[in-house]
């Protein structure tokens, strides 16, 4: 004992070098983080960037070479602005910006001829660019283009030359129409890449957050539950970008013709993503009652935690098809397979919140089916069934379903309606 404290013991100046040699190794592993996050941000838009670079390029020669404007700055000033806008609504920024230059250009035109130029008079411009365009109902980017743009007209030097107003519409338009057609053809994303890549960060976090929360259930270790269930927020953040990775999916679609033949799988991943979304919700529930089944010291049966294990599983699987553009077949035999795992836990006998976590189990699981395309009618009748201890026959047939098809779905059927029959 005597020399288990001489080791235990340490010195103050021991203390201080391992807390500062454990700060250093903290700001080592997040400087790390941090260039890797940053690093896979930049490959994330690199081609954006390029997509861009030639847009502006491209504009500028249309302006330049073709209409003979020997200034043609707003040509690829429109095309970086289509670009830069928000994926899914490319095509409504561009008219926003003819619109905004041809309101910037008409006001800073007239006010410049009236007084001239200097501080107070580009300041005159600028306000009236924006009131007109909110009179006139613009939004946002139609507002800020006007004032762009009347702040060139004061600021650039120009040509002076008679009648420019028209040529320089013109400009914003071959910008805006070049900014199209390198998103179309000549620069396309692979729009199921794009959403794959926007769901990745959110199935990815939910398929390990399960995974850990059902370790944690195993190990009856609340405070790693209590951690899985933190993280799961993040997931909310996710999925906002997910959402926005579809619009673009979709933009991309219909404007590029090389990429019509994805069509068919972009459709597939929209038409789940609102299971995913309820799924990502009923997870939430499923681990926090799983945190209290645990510290309230409930009996958790081995089955439970199997459950939400092959519950992590299906998720995991689902991104990897739908990523891939296939049946997410394994995914529905998996999440089957959970479901059937949690009624075994349920005849074992669980507590109050353990019950929770059995019925979320299922709620999740039928999220999961509704998400791999199976109808709400046919979703219900394999939950029961896998519930009811025959989860091999359920995934039997739920793998004998046909092909995803968009149009074989109804469509805005919510989550809960499917889970009002369980």
């Amino acid at each position: 004992m005597r020399s288990l404290r001489h080791t235990v013991a340490k010195t103050p100046v021991e203390l201080d070098r391992e807390r500062i040699t454990k700060l250093a190794k903290d700001f080592r592993n997040r400087s790390r983080a941090t260039v890797r996050d940053r690093w896979y941000a930049v490959r994330f838009n690199l081609l954006l960037a390029l997509q861009a670079g030639v847009a502006a390029a491209l504009a500028w020669i249309g302006s330049h070479e073709f209409l003979g404007n020997p200034s043609p700055v707003f040509a690829p000033i429109s095309a970086i602005g289509t670009l830069a806008s928000s994926v899914g609504q490319r095509l409504r920024r561009t008219f926003e910006l003819i619109i905004g230059v041809a309101v910037g250009i008409g006001l800073g035109d007239a006010l410049v001829f009236a007084a001239g130029t200097g501080p107070w008079q580009l300041g005159v411009i600028v306000t009236l660019a924006i009131v007109v365009t909110i009179f006139l109902g613009g939004g946002p980017a139609v507002v800020t283009q006007a004032a762009a743009t009347a702040v060139l007209i004061v600021t650039v030097e120009m040509p002076h030359e008679a009648n420019i107003e028209s040529p320089r519409v013109i400009d914003a338009l071959i910008g805006g129409v070049a900014g199209l057609v390198v998103i179309a053809l000549v620069l396309p994303l692979n729009p199921l890449r794009v959403v794959d890549r926007a769901a990745r960060p959110a199935l990815g976090r939910l398929s390990e957050d399960l995974s850990e929360t059902a370790e944690a259930l195993k190990t009856r270790d609340a405070p790693r539950a209590q951690a899985a269930l933190e993280r799961l927020r993040e997931v909310e953040d996710h999925l906002q970008g997910f959402e926005e990775a579809l619009e673009g999916g979709r933009e991309t679609s219909i404007l590029s013709p090389v990429r019509w033949h994805r069509r068919g799988a972009l459709a597939q991943y929209v038409e789940s993503s609102e299971y995913i979304e309820h799924a990502v919700h009923n997870s939430g529930t499923l681990i926090r009652r799983a945190v209290t089944a645990l510290e309230d010291e409930e009996a958790v049966p081995e089955e439970m935690s199997n459950a939400v294990a092959l519950l992590a599983e299906a998720v995991r699987l689902l991104r990897r098809d739908l990523g891939l553009g296939v049946c997410p077949e394994s995914a529905r035999e998996q999440a089957l397979q959970a479901i059937g795992q949690a009624g075994r836990a349920y005849a074992e006998g669980v507590g109050f919140s353990g019950s929770v976590v059995i019925a979320q189990v299922r709620t999740t699981g039928s999220d999961l089916l509704r998400a791999t395309g199976i109808e709400r009618q046919e979703a219900n009748q394999l939950v029961r069934r896998a519930a009811g201890g025959h989860a091999g026959k359920a995934a039997s047939e739920a793998a004998q379903q046909p092909g995803i098809r968009p149009s074989d779905r109804p469509s805005g059927t919510p989550s809960s309606e499917a889970g009002s029959a369980r």
